[in-house]
């Protein structure tokens, strides 16, 4: 195992387990992965790094500032990805204290951990290090239909708890570069899918619902867009940005792949009607139109130009390449579905990490 390693927040959620799975079968470095394990938080999606030993996982929360100093001064990593986030809006709507406290005041506290860790360091070290935080288009509103997508200077305007807890923790980093000098950089990325992802989000939830047969729930009309990204692809530009980009910048990581929630939905549909077809008709059968979330954005697009250009990055996979992987890796997961949906994950937390969680 290499002497050095990296230090990963929320590691065990949607994207952050897949970015842990990826940097493993990719890197040298080991992780050191430090999760919470709120409802989202699942360390059976890590059961293949288990008894891996670069990989490290503590169970600690980020608001604790002492437990992120003593993190850092026992692991001296040389770079800090930063997933940990409440990221569901429906849940920011019904209680946006945990996004306060988790987005805004749980980066502020790994901010000062990190500060006070990078200024401990000299030479290639210190030029080396890098703190990484992961955001989400979100923090920029909401678009028209003629409106160009979002860039890195598009103006913020979030319209919800969610989007404006992770907006203030943009700024925060931001800010720590500026005033600072930490070496940090930012990602906003549009909505992600694939394997892992808890069956909240659209993509998972459908795919659920559908084989389940449970009405699929559409807000509204079925035309707010969003641009579509492949977790692999956004892991993939996570270590791209990592190794390459500058540091006080900020890179758009988008899948170039509007769609509406409609078309995404039907997708799924056409997507089971091949793979595990129905004893009649069709899954679009089950498709039922909801009302309306609050303050519902409209449309989201990302431009990323800019990681293509200063970076050589861009999406390798197509949506309809990655909706049909997401979609047979949910269907080969019932296990896992079924553990999520019932809450017994975290039962395997502590049979299956008890060793290797840290309190």
């Amino acid at each position: 195992m290499s002497d050095q390693n990296i230090l990963v927040t929320g590691g065990a959620g949607f994207i952050g387990a897949n970015f842990v799975l990826d940097w493993l079968g990719a890197e040298t470095a080991a992780v050191v992965n430090v999760d919470k394990f709120t409802y989202a938080g699942n360390a059976e999606n890590l059961a293949s790094v288990a008894s891996n030993p670069a990989h490290i996982l503590v169970r600690a929360d980020i608001c604790d500032q002492a437990a992120m100093d003593r993190l850092l001064a026992e692991h001296r990593p040389t770079a800090i990805v930063h997933f940990a986030a409440e990221s569901h809006v429906d849940r920011s709507i019904h209680g946006p204290a945990a996004f306060i406290e988790t987005n805004v005041v749980g980066t502020f506290r790994l901010l000062e951990a990190a500060r006070a860790y990078w200024g401990s360091l000299a030479g290639q070290a210190r030029d080396d290090f890098r703190f990484l935080h992961v955001s989400t288009d979100e923090v920029y509103g909401s678009l028209s239909e003629t409106d160009a997508p979002f860039s890195e200077t598009t103006a913020y305007e979030p319209n919800s708890p969610y989007s404006a807890s992770k907006a203030g923790s943009d700024h925060l980093v931001r800010a720590y570069h500026h005033t600072y000098g930490l070496p940090t950089l930012t990602t906003n990325c549009s909505n992600n899918y694939g394997p892992y992802q808890f069956p909240e989000k659209l993509i998972p939830l459908m795919i659920s619902n559908a084989i389940g047969g449970k009405p699929l729930p559409v807000y509204g009309d079925g035309k707010n867009v969003r641009d579509w990204l492949y977790v692999g692809d956004h892991c993939a530009a996570i270590r791209r940005v990592m190794d390459n980009g500058r540091p006080g910048e900020t890179y758009n990581i988008g899948g170039w792949n509007e769609k509406t929630n409609l078309e995404v939905v039907h997708a799924l549909c056409a997507h089971l009607d091949g793979l595990r077809p129905k004893a009649s008709g069709s899954y679009v059968d089950q498709i039922q139109y909801v009302k309306d979330r609050l303050g519902h954005d409209r449309r989201y697009a990302i431009d990323a130009g800019k990681i293509e250009r200063e970076l050589g990055w861009r999406p390798t996979e197509t949506f309809e390449t990655g909706l049909e992987k997401t979609v047979r890796w949910y269907l080969d997961q019932g296990d896992w579905v079924a553990h999520v949906l019932t809450g017994s994950y975290r039962d395997w937390i502590e049979t299956n990490y008890g060793t290797k969680v840290a309190a």
